[in-house]
């Protein structure tokens, strides 16, 4: 059986360490979606690694980890990722696969997500600029490269084909920067590519778990994110849901048992869009800097804001979610009151429902308020040990999500999760 776990809010819910605690009880861990946006960060032995493609099982020795066909992989960010893990001793030949139909992102897929973001002027939605966009465009329009091609005889003309096309759209722009560079990462990188384990990842997985194997489904993003249900047109290019894990692994819904939702104690966003409960005064920089509230792989600022109930318990609803691990808790530990937006009240009206768009509503939040803790969570070692006044807030938060909170991250490191038994 498959479980999945994924993000519950807008990205950057911590996702990548609590994949990392859970991976030992797994024998596979997969990603199903997103590209080299989505950072997942670790500390491994006091080290912190970011986790840009490859799934967050490969601290594991027995754990097999794959690259599904719903990813976009860039093979210049993909071999750094890979060079970078392999000086700290990981053998990615050994237990890394990449299925063969995932989409490679081409140097002219960053030129045109560099350009078509400039000519977005004011109107821009945040893009990373590293292709995502343009790459996932090219699979549903049906030009995509992918990376059961490179072992073509005529790979190089399927390059220069999408190439060409690319170049087409850039000289519209007016985009002329120099891609020569850019352009001998990419074939190095390609060759890199050759040496990886390339399958038939769909066979592979459901070969996998035809023989019992343990499956775990790594979410990139958050489901806040998602291109059909995120807040549009401020998305990222893929389903982020976890009914993306089928068609992005190739499963049957009926191998999903669990799905493991991770939210922040409090909320933040990277980039443009809507955020109803974003702070900007104080407690928004406290929450930032207490929170080390910096994007893994942008580096950009986040901006903080509340928990917002109304958007979590969307995000369940659509994702099915049965548990939920609560990460960063201690950041809330010495804030004299904390919010959580229960409700929205647009115009005469107030509502628990998410309206069309975020973005053409005027939203003011209606906040249940809690008295703050200020004690150090991070001392306790057990959850029932966690400040009384935290524990109300996690129960009022599960009894409006009406889902569980099994776990509560105070803490970066590894061991710094608690259960509730």
């Amino acid at each position: 059986m498959i479980d999945v776990l994924l993000g519950l809010q807008w990205g950057d819910e911590g996702k990548g360490k609590i994949v990392d605690y859970f991976a030992g009880k797994y024998d596979v861990v997969s990603r199903f979606q997103g590209g080299p946006n989505a950072g997942h960060t670790l500390y491994v032995n006091g080290k912190k690694v970011v986790l840009r493609t490859i799934p967050s099982g490969v601290f594991h020795e027995h754990v097999i980890n794959l690259i599904g066909n719903g990813v976009v992989l860039d093979p210049v960010s993909f071999r750094t990722e890979y060079e970078e893990l392999s000086a700290l001793g990981i053998d990615l030949k050994k237990n890394l696969f990449i299925s063969e139909k995932t989409n490679l992102i081409l140097p002219t897929h960053r030129a045109l997500d560099k350009a078509s973001e400039q000519a977005k002027g004011k109107e821009k939605i945040g893009s990373t600029l590293r292709g995502i966009g343009p790459a996932y465009m090219d699979k549903t329009g049906r030009n995509s490269i992918r990376a059961g091609d490179i072992k073509r005889s005529d790979f190089r003309n399927l390059y220069e084909k999408l190439k060409s096309k690319h170049l087409e759209i850039l000289d519209r722009f007016g985009f002329n920067e120099d891609l020569d560079s850019w352009e001998q990462d990419f074939f190095g990188a390609i060759e890199h590519l050759h040496q990886m384990n390339i399958v038939s990842g769909e066979y592979f997985i459901n070969d996998l778990l035809q023989s019992g194997k343990r499956v775990m489904a790594e979410g990139a993003q958050g489901s806040m994110l998602d291109v059909d249900f995120g807040t549009y047109p401020y998305v990222t290019s893929s389903n982020t849901i976890s009914a993306a894990v089928c068609t992005g692994l190739g499963v049957a819904p009926s191998t999903i048992r669990e799905v493991i939702g991770v939210t922040k104690a409090y909320c933040t966003r990277v980039g443009s869009g809507p955020f109803p409960t974003e702070l900007f005064d104080k407690t928004g920089e406290d929450l930032a800097k207490v929170g080390n509230e910096f994007g893994a792989v942008t580096g950009r600022p986040r901006r903080c804001g509340w928990i917002d109930l109304v958007a979590l318990h969307y995000t369940c609803m659509l994702n099915g979610a049965t548990q939920l691990v609560m990460t960063k808790a201690d950041v809330l530990d010495h804030f004299e009151n904390i919010n959580a937006c229960k409700e929205y009240k647009i115009k005469d009206s107030i509502t628990r429902e998410l309206p069309f768009r975020l973005d053409d509503e005027k939203i003011n939040p209606v906040y249940e308020i809690f008295k703050g803790w200020n004690s150090s969570s991070a001392e306790s070692n057990t959850f029932a040990s966690l400040p009384e006044e935290m524990k109300k807030y996690i129960h009022y938060i599960e009894q409006y999500l009406k889902v569980p909170i099994k776990y509560v991250s105070t803490g970066p490191g590894r061991d710094q999760i608690l259960e509730k038994k």
